[in-house]
């Protein structure tokens, strides 16, 4: 089994976080899309009332995943954390990283009083489906996402 660690994101990890989201835009078909730069990503991540927070995965000294979450409020659930994105470079997975980076976030919602934890995953990625319905995950048909460009 490979040996890794997940710990939160340090300052010194945005490059190596910006990067991780940039290879997530090209697998989801959407770097076209990707506005944000690693000081954007310092700012909302280091603020000095952070509003995004991050962990890493780390192999060798090398960060091979991340997480990032928020949290928002639903009228309906109360406080609910946003996973915003989660990723771990394809010759990582599969050895109990992704687990343990999902996990982290769901422990950090619970501390959080986050009455659930919500995402998006693409209807062609069978294999992320697949991965989150290992933990019982609830996909919501009938909804669609919507946005606006301000």
């Amino acid at each position: 089994m490979l040996a890794f660690s997940i710990r939160s994101a340090a300052i010194e990890d945005v490059d190596s976080i910006h990067a991780l989201i940039a290879e997530l835009a090209e697998f989801e078909r959407a770097s076209h899309e990707l506005v944000t730069t690693p000081d954007s990503l310092r700012e909302v991540l280091f603020a000095p009332q952070p509003w995004v927070w991050a962990w890493v995965a780390e192999v060798d000294c090398k960060v091979v995943g991340a997480a990032l979450v928020y949290k928002r409020y639903s009228t309906w659930k109360g406080p609910v954390l946003y996973l915003e994105d989660f990723v771990v470079q394809s010759e990582y997975r599969s050895q109990g990283i992704g687990a343990q980076l999902f996990e982290t976030c769901l422990g950090f919602g619970r501390e959080q009083g986050c009455s659930r934890m919500v995402w998006q995953v693409l209807d062609w990625n069978t294999e992320a489906q697949r991965f989150y319905q290992r933990y019982g995950a609830q996909f919501e048909p009938g909804w669609y996402n919507a946005a606006l460009e301000l």
